[in-house]
């Protein structure tokens, strides 16, 4: 087959490659309930029989079982087999090697298959039961088969879902041709339709434009007159659902495949496409929305009789009489050149392109908007531009174009139908998310990005976060959460203060922020807690710097403050913290003498710099504290020249520390400097 093909198509495995028995492959022999595993009964000698389970993720080691069974079943997710032997029906879990259930039917069992994970549907002679496999539960009747499906071989049962909607799909020999019959069964209504058909397929599938997905069953049929495949909405559509019309179309076989006919359908729901197998090995693919066919093709010269959905790909599973397993998917790449060129439909192209999210259309897009935007056909040019794939006409530029449109009377601007076609769609790109904001901003309509965020339908960037920190610190935060911008999230805790939330944060995405940085948005919003916060840090021990903190406080003039943070912050006095110990006692005889006195008198420090607060001390007019700090004899006799202001006892009490010679040399001084004051207090020393 050509490179260009808008299909992939590949064999996946060759069951005799793996040492599976030509004769052992075929209809009654083989089943394949899912894309995960294939079971085969084969004969391992001339009275013996086993199962053969392939893991079709690893087919190399084939499980081989030695049970008897006429037919085996594998659960779709695994694990699980049901065996039937005679009469008697039964369920093993295979990796637990035990028995789950087992059952005795009265009447011979013509068809079964897993329907869902814990079920299996049973077809007898008369009747369609699900058999439950999480209870001990005896098989249970959903409804009796017409006599028209009696009468007929059973290929095949289909469910949607909910299995609110059932079909058994028959066919039989009728003059001269193989004719298909189906009974269609609602459990709602517990009614039954007969059609004429030869396979079917329940579609759950989002249709474009449509919010929510539609329930559509496709079915075929190649009758005495006719051949056609179609394609209905079961029930009531969703409540925002356009209704799905009735579509049928021709099915096309060519001449030299007359005999042919449906075998088998599944649907790729990724695509909303139908893959369709003939008896003849042919392949037909339908866009389900349009009911036009895709393509069309044979792949393979032996009758496919066993299908399954190829989930992996959203394409299908089958194999054939040779023994092949193989795979048939759209291919993304080359689907929508396909569409375009070789089937000739421009719009089916850019619809299938849009509702699909698939490159290759661009061209034909572009020159559609453009076409709409000429001839002020702006609704539809918005429809366009909110659905194209790949997001390829969501620029700035088209936001800005939008915006520009004159309004209509009595409606929204063109810009505001945009966003809520977007809205109602999918989740706004970063230029959008902020330029919506803002919009709402304006509008003082912040309701409506709570709503947003509440439904994630913005894109969460710093730069978005930004724009609504100017307005709104509780949604900005919201977004610098998702955005994942800690430092931004700390800032707008700050601001609102939420100072705990701050440490637990930090604490919890294993992040030292800069505290001076986080301690001045809370002075800039709050400065009368910014203590309270301080203290918080010194608490949970997150602190790194407290010098930047402390720099900060006396930067922005608060030195009440700067002073309860280090008394808090250097409080176990250790030896590290002099430099800390110095400036806390500095700032305070610069700006506050009382408090440095009082802080000093009470002894609470012990490695500061001395010498440098002794002479801030005499700077600032505290003698006596000078005095205490002063190491040399010299600055001792500076200082004392002011005795005169200082409480005489202790004055003789500091003499009294002085050997004779200092306190010589310190009378001396203060006398020479200022005999008139000092004359009186050097008599009572010399005494």
């Amino acid at each position: 087959m050509s490179n260009n093909l808008p299909i992939k198509f590949n064999e996946v495995l060759q069951l005799t490659s793996i040492g599976v028995d030509p004769s052992s492959i075929g209809f009654k022999t083989v089943t394949m309930e899912s894309d995960k595993y294939i079971c085969v009964c084969e004969k391992s000698n001339e009275n013996a029989t086993q199962v053969a389970i392939i893991d079709l993720n690893n087919p190399s080691q084939v499980n081989r079982r030695p049970i008897s069974a006429d037919a085996v079943i594998m659960n779709p997710k695994g694990g699980i087999i049901g065996l039937r032997a005679g009469l008697t029906i039964q369920l093993f879990n295979i990796d637990q090697k035990k028995k789950i259930k087992s059952h005795s039917m009265n009447t011979n069992v013509v068809f079964w298959k897993w329907i869902s994970q814990y079920k299996i549907a049973i077809i007898t002679s008369t009747n369609v039961l699900h058999w439950s496999i999480d209870d001990d539960s005896a098989p249970t009747k959903i409804f009796e088969l017409n006599k028209s499906i009696i009468d007929s071989q059973i290929i095949n049962y289909r469910t949607n879902d909910e299995l609110t909607w059932l079909i058994v799909i028959s066919i039989a020999s009728k003059e001269n041709r193989i004719a298909g019959n189906m009974q269609l069964y609602s459990t709602e209504k517990k009614a039954s339709q007969i059609i004429e058909g030869h396979a079917a397929v329940f579609c759950m599938v989002k249709l474009f434009h449509n919010p929510e997905k539609s329930n559509i069953i496709s079915f075929s049929v190649k009758s005495s007159n006719a051949s056609l495949i179609h394609f209905i909405e079961l029930g009531q559509p969703a409540p925002k659902n356009t209704p799905f019309p009735k579509r049928n179309v021709e099915l096309f076989f060519p001449p030299e495949a007359s005999d042919d006919f449906p075998v088998a359908m599944q649907c790729g729901e990724k695509f909303g496409v139908v893959y369709l197998i003939t008896k003849r090995g042919f392949i037909y693919i339908y866009d389900i929305e349009s009911a036009a066919c895709l393509y069309m093709n044979r792949i393979s010269s032996d009758t496919i009789f066993v299908t399954c959905p190829h989930d992996l790909v959203s394409g299908i599973l089958g194999v054939n009489k040779k023994g092949q397993v193989l795979s048939i998917s759209v291919d993304e790449t080359t689907i929508i050149s396909h569409i375009e060129n070789e089937i000739k439909n421009p719009e089916l192209a850019i619809r299938f392109a849009s509702k699909n999210n698939l490159e290759g259309s661009e061209e034909l897009i572009v020159s559609k908007f453009n076409r709409f935007c000429e001839e002020k056909r702006y609704e539809d040019a918005i429809k366009l531009a909110a659905s194209a794939p790949q997001g390829m006409l969501r620029t700035e530029k088209n936001i800005q174009y939008f915006k520009s449109l004159p309004n209509q009377p009595g409606k929204s601007p063109w810009i505001l139908q945009y966003f809520a076609l977007l809205l109602e769609r999918s989740t706004l790109n970063e230029t959008e998310s902020i330029e919506i904001c803002q919009i709402a901003l304006s509008q003082d309509r912040s309701s409506m990005i709570e709503k947003w965020l509440k439904e994630n339908k913005l894109q969460y960037t710093e730069k978005l976060g930004d724009v609504i920190s100017q307005y709104n610190l509780k949604f900005a935060m919201s977004i610098y959460l998702r955005a994942e911008c800690p430092s931004k999230v700390i800032s707008c805790m700050a601001k609102t203060g939420q100072y705990k939330n701050i440490i637990i944060y930090a604490d919890k995405i294993g992040l030292k922020p800069d505290y001076a940085v986080v301690l001045n948005d809370v002075i800039e919003h709050d400065a009368s807690n910014s203590i309270i916060f301080a203290n918080m840090l010194i608490e949970s021990g997150q602190l790194t710097n407290v010098r930047d903190v402390a720099e900060l406080f006396v930067r922005k003039n608060m030195i009440k403050e700067f002073t309860a943070f280090l008394l808090e912050a250097l409080k176990n006095n250790d030896p590290n913290d002099g430099p800390l110990q110095t400036m806390l006692l500095e700032v305070n005889l610069k700006a506050a003498p009382k408090v440095a006195d009082a802080i000093m008198g009470n002894n609470m420090f012990s490695y500061y710099d001395r010498p440098t607060i002794a002479g801030l001390c005499e700077s600032a007019g505290l003698i006596q504290r000078a005095i205490e700090h002063y190491t040399d004899i010299y600055d001792i006799k500076h200082a004392l020249v002011n005795a005169n202001q200082l409480n005489v006892d202790w004055v003789i009490q500091f003499f009294n520390t002085l050997n004779v010679e200092n306190s010589f040399d310190c009378i001396k001084e203060m006398l020479s400097n200022n005999l008139q004051l000092n004359l009186k207090i050097c008599i009572k020393i010399a005494v």
